[in-house]
C-alpha cells in the first residue's frame, strides 16, 4: 500500500534532519523531498516543531515502554549485581531491538537523534527531553540501588557514555568489522547489546564505595542471553 502523504513527510524529515541537522531544513526542503507542498505540511503538523515531535512519538513510545516493561522485571531481581545486569539489558536491548526501519527505529533515526543532540535547538532540545527524561530518570535511580555510595555525578555521566556508545554501535556497526579485519561482524545486534552490557556493568560497579570482593572465581555475570531483533 502507498504510504500516506503524512507518512512521507516525516520521513522526508528523518532524513534530513539527520543528514543536515534541525536548524538547516526548512519546511520547504522536507516538502520538496516528499513530493508535497509547505501547506501539507501546515495542515498536518501546524509546524515544523510539531513534526519534530510526532517523529520523537512514533518511534521512541515503542521503546521506552519496553524499556519501562524489562526495568520492572529487574528490579525485582534481589541479587544486586545481576539485577544491575538486568537492568542495564533493560536499557540497551530495545534500541537493539527497535533498530530496523521496519519497526519504527533504525540508524537514520538513531543518526538523526545524535545529530540533534548536538546542535542544542531549543525545540529539539525539549521535545529530546519529553522523550527520555522520565525513562532515564528511573534508570538511574534504579541503577544506584544497585550501586551503594555511588555519587549523583559518576550515574549521570556514565549514563552519558552509555547512551554514546548505543548511538555509535547502531550507527557506524561497519567500523567494528573493519576494525578488527572481519573477525567480529558489527551487524550482529546481539553480541553489540551484550558488549555494552558488559563494558557498562564495568564502568557503574566501579562507582561503589562498598566493592564487591573479589576472588579466583568470581567474574561478571554473563548476559542473559536472547535474541535482540
Amino acid at each position: 500500500m502507498r504510504p500516506s502523504i503524512r507518512d512521507t513527510l516525516l520521513k522526508s524529515a528523518v532524513t534530513l534532519f539527520a543528514l543536515s541537522g534541525y536548524n538547516a531544513v526548512s519546511l520547504r526542503d522536507i516538502a520538496k523531498a516528499a513530493g508535497a507542498n509547505v501547506g501539507s505540511i501546515t495542515y498536518h503538523f501546524g509546524s515544523k516543531a510539531n513534526l519534530l515531535r510526532e517523529i520523537y512519538d512514533r518511534h521512541t513510545k515503542p521503546m521506552n515502554a519496553r524499556r519501562r516493561e524489562l526495568l520492572g522485571e529487574a528490579r525485582r531481581i534481589s541479587n544486586p549485581e545481576e539485577r544491575l545486569m538486568a537492568i542495564l539489558r533493560a536499557y540497551v536491548v530495545p534500541a537493539f531491538i527497535s533498530s530496523s526501519e521496519g519497526d519504527g527505529g533504525g540508524a537514520e533515526f538513531t543518526r538523526m537523534r545524535a545529530v540533534l543532540s548536538a546542535e542544542g535547538n531549543s525545540d529539539a532540545r525539549a521535545i529530546i527531553a519529553d522523550a527520555f527524561d522520565e525513562t532515564s530518570h528511573a534508570f538511574i535511580d534504579a541503577v544506584a540501588e544497585c550501586v551503594p555510595g555511588a555519587p549523583l555525578e559518576g550515574l549521570v555521566w556514565r549514563s552519558q557514555f552509555l547512551l554514546g556508545s548505543l548511538y555509535y554501535a547502531l550507527i557506524n556497526p561497519e567500523r567494528v568489522t573493519r576494525l578488527s579485519g572481519g573477525v567480529i561482524d558489527g551487524n550482529d545486534r546481539e553480541a553489540a547489546a551484550d558488549q555494552i552490557v558488559k563494558a557498562s556493568y564495568a564502568s557503574f560497579r566501579s562507582l561503589s564505595v562498598e566493592p564487591a570482593k573479589v576472588d579466583a572465581g568470581s567474574h561478571i555475570p554473563e548476559p542473559a542471553q536472547g535474541k535482540t531483533a
